[in-house]
């Protein structure tokens, strides 16, 4: 058989209709807007500097003030698209990087970068701002070991993300004439994840996987009360500054279920994915920091309150998902998440009442006009899906949820393609929640998928 760089090498135990549609698709991919090898280093080096200047960094958000920051969530841009599904989605030019299961359907080595920038604006009866950042999405890549049978991936990616500021006054009891305090709660910084993944066929239609993550980075919050009396000026703020550094692992298994040549034509596959997320205790050490500054906020005087080490535990969660597609024409699938955060305890090992269960649907799809046309635009793939999301605290004592609206495409070149997705959404409700925000995110990145560690031959 072929093994050379216009077919895919095929020693192992796949449905005909696939092998027909891959093979096909090769062909295409090979001959027609070949990624030149200039073109995909620049992109590599692009975005590797990209990643130094922009990591950890994301726009303002009054709810990223919950525990070590909002979850970033596993799913790529191509996940992104479709509404953050993706535990039950085969993909053959993508890193699965939701379900490390799905990993064996990876026979070229891919590797994928990604970019997010985001616009958010909070919304209250007297609150009106809006904030624009970006962050690194991800640097992913996928090597097939044995092709078919095992797929190895690593990656790095955010885990949680900090960034936010909170500006209010209160007054001071018993004071006459009349004393006010100028209260600032902010914080920044996020966790990172460092990932191994594998993924192993154990029958034609079942395979497994396991991702090892490697969790590290900090968050600080900071809390800041600048006094104004009308007796005597006040040139000083006190505050108090809590950081937490995160060095721990945490791991995830993927069971994976697809039973494809379905129908009379044998070109349907349904697909069912589950992964389970063990709960671990990350080691924290905990640095609290009273401060003296100056108006400038410069410090000018700094004491350690508190300095420890503990453990900050994780909650066990799980996704599962179901997916319909033929051949690489459609596919369609719902998903389903779940975290019971009650779980959630801080370095002082107690629970934190206040956290209950978070929950979130998804579904959505993508769909490709014509793959055999030799037009880009008709080999292009298009994406939307939906999500809706129960956030796991309480905000003004009512629940806080998240509704979004996901579109995406990728744009072939050669075996590569360059990614896009949109999501805009609305999380809270001003009538419940006192504030609310409205968001607006674009992702963008590249897919590179070539053949490594394989040797040329002809039977």
């Amino acid at each position: 058989m072929y093994t050379s760089d216009t077919r895919m090498p095929l020693k192992t135990k796949v449905k005909p209709a696939y092998l027909r549609a891959l093979g096909i698709l090769n062909v295409y991919h090979s001959g027609y807007f070949r990624m030149s090898r200039f073109c995909k280093s620049f992109v590599l080096i692009f975005f590797t500097i990209v990643s130094y200047q922009v990591f950890g960094q994301a726009a303002r958000s009054p709810f990223s003030s919950f525990a070590l920051g909002e979850p970033y969530g596993n799913a790529l841009i191509q996940n992104k698209g479709m509404g953050g599904i993706g535990v039950s989605q085969p993909q053959y030019w993508y890193v699965n990087n939701q379900n490390p299961a799905l990993l064996v359907f990876n026979y070229y080595t891919v590797f994928q970068a990604g970019i997010i920038v985001e616009s958010r604006t909070v919304q209250g009866d007297t609150t009106n701002v809006r904030s624009v950042n970006g962050n690194l999405n991800y640097l992913v890549t996928a090597i097939p070991v044995k092709p078919g049978k095992w797929t190895s991936s690593i990656g790095l990616m955010p885990f949680t993300n900090k960034n936010y500021r909170l500006e209010y006054t209160d007054v001071v009891q018993n004071t006459n004439p009349q004393d006010t305090v100028a209260i600032v709660e902010q914080g920044s910084g996020g966790i990172a994840q460092f990932y191994w993944s594998n993924g192993v066929r154990l029958h034609d239609n079942w395979s497994v996987g396991l991702k090892a993550a490697y969790l590290f980075g900090s968050v600080k919050d900071d809390y800041s009360n600048t006094l104004f009396t009308v007796r005597q000026p006040i040139l000083y703020t006190i505050s108090v500054n809590e950081q937490y550094y995160v060095r721990d692992f945490q791991f995830t298994g993927g069971l994976s279920f697809s039973q494809d040549s379905i129908g009379k034509k044998n070109d349907y596959r349904i697909s069912a994915g589950l992964t389970y997320a063990f709960g671990t205790n990350l080691r924290t050490q905990r640095s609290t920091l009273i401060e003296r500054r100056t108006q400038g906020t410069t410090p000018i005087a700094v004491d350690t309150l508190v300095k420890t080490t503990g453990t900050v535990t994780l909650p066990t969660s799980w996704v599962f998902g179901l997916s319909f597609s033929k051949l690489t024409n459609w596919s369609a699938g719902v998903e389903f998440a779940y975290q019971n955060w009650s779980e959630f305890r801080g370095i002082s090992e107690e629970r934190n009442q206040n956290l209950s269960e978070s929950w979130r649907i998804s579904a959505g799809g993508e769909f490709v006009p014509d793959q055999y046309s030799d037009k880009v635009y008709k080999r292009i793939t298009y994406r939307a899906g939906l999500n809706y999301q129960l956030s796991p605290f309480l905000v003004n004592n009512n629940e806080l949820r998240d509704f979004g609206i996901n579109f995406g495409l990728s744009i072939p070149a050669g075996r590569s393609s360059i990614d896009l997705a949109f999501s805009t959404g609305k999380m809270g409700d001003r009538s419940k929640n006192v504030l609310e925000e409205t968001y607006f995110k674009v992702y963008f990145g590249v897919t590179f998928n070539d053949q490594w560690f394989i040797r040329r031959k002809f039977d």
